[in-house]
């Protein structure tokens, strides 16, 4: 497909009248005309930590969340709600691009115009962390008389990634790392766990936030954070840093249902948090990550777990880690635990791989998923 017969226009499109009304929430009209795709269609494929409690509003907030469609016709809009955030958009395997619901009003973008009539394939992925947008997905907008038809299907293999900022993508647009974190410059698509995942050929599910320890979250007290760390959250569909939501946000105490996704590898990147503020336990940190080992493989019976470092811890506290990790590796080995692992990336060398705060740019995300790739294609035999 040349890329020069994609249109990207991040607008809301006005045409003839369109009404879309969902059960259970707010009647809203959309001034579209064209064949409406609910997000109930058989044909959609999802991927990632999704609350489908409303199906016609399928609700989350990690970053990694996909959805991939095949659609009839000449172009293709996408709904979801104002101020979702931002996604990545592919069709047909042309250059990904970057789509905006940030305004009060967006609800409707257009992702592809003036394709060539037949058959088309969308991929979309949700790229920052949705905690304070609490995006939704909305459906897709064909045009008149066209359909969906059977999407590719998914990749057999599957990972999950748990982790932190690292992990979500924080930052790897920057390109300096005195600025701060803006949304703008956070990009999951082109984290290291997204791109060893497109490289590995796999699914890849993310269970990420920043600031998020395994027993503390960044700069809290030094006994911890025992009612958001990664132990207390693994087990939601969501993400929720205070659990006194509004109701319209209840997906977020959601207990997740894990038979909807047993993954072949499970990587595991926190401590860096925990170990960020010279104010930290080890006991603890040990112990939280024991707990959140023990749940990992509670409910992911036949996964391998790969207990991950990198990319920036360093000296005194990246050897803590390390440490620590090998120990809780050897430990459940002990027990009688055979599919556990270690792999250590290497920290940030040098100022051309550093991001906003001191975050991985994309530069050293292709590095690290260089390193882990390789690990991970000798482990799970993936040739």
């Amino acid at each position: 497909m040349k890329k020069n017969l994609l249109m990207v226009l991040m607008a809301i499109v006005s045409l003839s009248a369109f009404a879309i009304s969902q059960p259970g929430s707010r009647n809203q009209t959309f001034p579209l005309k064209g064949t409406f795709v609910s997000p109930t269609d058989q044909h959609i494929q999802y991927m990632g930590r999704i609350s489908f409690t409303n199906p016609e509003r399928p609700a989350f907030n990690y970053p990694g969340v996909q959805i991939i469609a095949a659609f009839e016709g000449t172009s293709l809009k996408m709904l979801a709600k104002p101020l979702s955030g931002y996604f990545v958009a592919q069709i047909d395997g042309a250059e990904p691009f970057k789509v905006s619901f940030r305004g009060e009003r967006d609800s409707v973008v257009t992702l592809a115009t003036a394709l060539p009539y037949g058959s088309h394939t969308v991929r979309l992925m949700y790229i920052i962390e949705g905690y304070e947008y609490y995006p939704e997905f909305w459906g897709f907008l064909l045009d008149k008389g066209c359909s969906l038809v059977d999407a590719p299907a998914l990749p057999s293999r599957k990972i999950e990634f748990v982790g932190n900022s690292i992990t979500c993508g924080y930052g790897n647009e920057g390109v300096k790392k005195e600025e701060h974190f803006e949304y703008e410059t956070e990009n999951h698509y082109y984290s290291y766990a997204s791109i060893t995942a497109r490289a590995l050929e796999a699914q890849h599910w993310v269970v990420a936030r920043s600031g998020i320890g395994a027993y503390r979250n960044y700069g809290d007290v030094k006994t911890g954070s025992p009612r958001s760390c990664m132990p207390v959250q693994y087990e939601y569909t969501g993400y929720a840093w205070d659990l006194k939501l509004r109701q319209e946000d209840s997906f977020l105490k959601e207990k997740w249902d894990f038979s909807r996704y047993q993954p072949d590898v499970v990587c595991v990147n926190l401590g860096t948090n925990d170990l960020s503020t010279n104010n930290y336990d080890t006991k603890l940190l040990k112990q939280g990550y024991q707990k959140l080992y023990k749940l990992i493989r509670q409910h992911n019976p036949k996964a391998k777990i790969v207990l991950l470092t990198g990319s920036m811890l360093y000296n005194q506290e990246l050897q803590i880690a390390k440490q620590l990790l090998d120990e809780i590796k050897a430990e459940a080995q002990k027990l009688g635990e055979k599919e556990v692992y270690r792999f250590d990336m290497a920290p940030i060398a040098s100022n051309e791989f550093y991001g906003n705060d001191y975050h991985p740019n994309i530069y050293q995300d292709e590095k690290m998923a260089g390193e882990l790739t390789a690990f991970l294609r000798g482990l799970m035999n993936w040739f």
